[in-house]
């Protein structure tokens, strides 16, 4: 399915990324930080040893996959992409096929890579099933423009996705800001925070996250309708597209929120105006059913 694809085209991304990162440092007279001691076997240009049979090849790389959130010398990041990373198909030809082509990617300019990995998003569409849908960028970057947030503000996506919010809001304060200093663009990746309930989604927006220059990890499989650990948390801008899907028999949510509801988009619109602070700012899309319902919740 679309989800597998990216999910395994995203690994071999950054897997080769950290594999280029070792090489360009060994040729400046540095060493390698990433494939060292015992997983200095797992490194990308180990698994294209023409020596390697096919069976051998995808039997490294599918180990690989599986030992790197265990690799000591890996970013925390890294490890948490890596985390339950597993190659789901067996065959030797398909796997050989699409890492020659990711081994053709260069590296020459880490926006180019995170534009590549937008495109690969935007392929996934409507992913219905559990109500993740994909909002289109000229949507996600309209509703940014009108909450305009700045740059002491704290941001907030509670079903965050792929991170295209959070990435949006933190490309507009750069924008409008050129002169940051590198303690005000610390702070800023600090500033911003998003929850999924899919590991596979936390992966891919950390993925995204990191491509576009946030070293740090601000994404947590967390979810805020029926866990209470951070709802004492409070952010000044929120700009989501909350899942539009109940699962059957509707949420059992925690007794916090204030209306009485199994549906996921009126939790949600709930939990996003409990969280704002005087001033704050939200910018939700709902489904157009939301605005005929008649029931009290609603």
């Amino acid at each position: 399915d679309p989800k597998s694809q990216v999910e395994q085209i995203t690994l071999a991304l950054i897997y080769k990324f950290m594999d280029d990162m070792d090489a360009q440092s060994q040729e400046r007279g540095g060493k390698a930080s990433f494939f060292v001691g015992e997983y200095e076997k797992y490194g990308w240009r180990r698994v294209f040893d023409p020596r390697l049979g096919g069976h051998e090849m995808l039997g490294l790389y599918a180990e690989a996959l599986q030992r790197l959130n265990q690799n000591p010398y890996l970013p925390q990041l890294f490890r948490d992409i890596f985390k339950n990373a597993f190659l789901p198909y067996r065959d030797p030809e398909t796997l050989k096929l699409s890492l020659k082509t990711i081994n053709e990617f260069r590296y020459d300019h880490s926006e180019r890579l995170g534009d590549a990995f937008e495109y690969l998003l935007s392929v996934l569409g409507s992913q219905g099933n559990a109500g993740q849908f994909r909002t289109p960028r000229h949507i996600i970057d309209f509703i940014v423009d009108i909450v305009d947030p700045q740059k002491g503000e704290t941001i907030l996506d509670p079903a965050c996705g792929t991170a295209g919010f959070l990435i949006a809001a933190f490309k507009h304060i750069i924008a409008n800001n050129p002169t940051l200093s590198p303690d005000d663009r610390t702070r800023l990746m600090k500033n911003v925070v998003g929850y999924d309930i899919a590991p596979d989604m936390v992966r891919l927006s950390l993925a995204n996250m990191y491509l576009h220059g946030f070293p740090t990890r601000g994404i947590y499989e967390y979810d805020p309708l029926t866990s209470e650990e951070r709802w004492n948390e409070y952010y000044d801008i929120t700009p989501p597209t909350p899942p539009f899907m109940s699962p059957k028999g509707g949420i059992k949510p925690h007794n916090r929120f204030s209306v009485q509801s199994k549906r996921s988009e009126v939790l949600f619109v709930d939990y996003m105006a409990e969280h704002l602070p005087p001033g704050g700012r939200a910018g939700i899309i709902v489904p157009e059913g939301i605005i005929f319902q008649s029931q009290t919740a609603y």
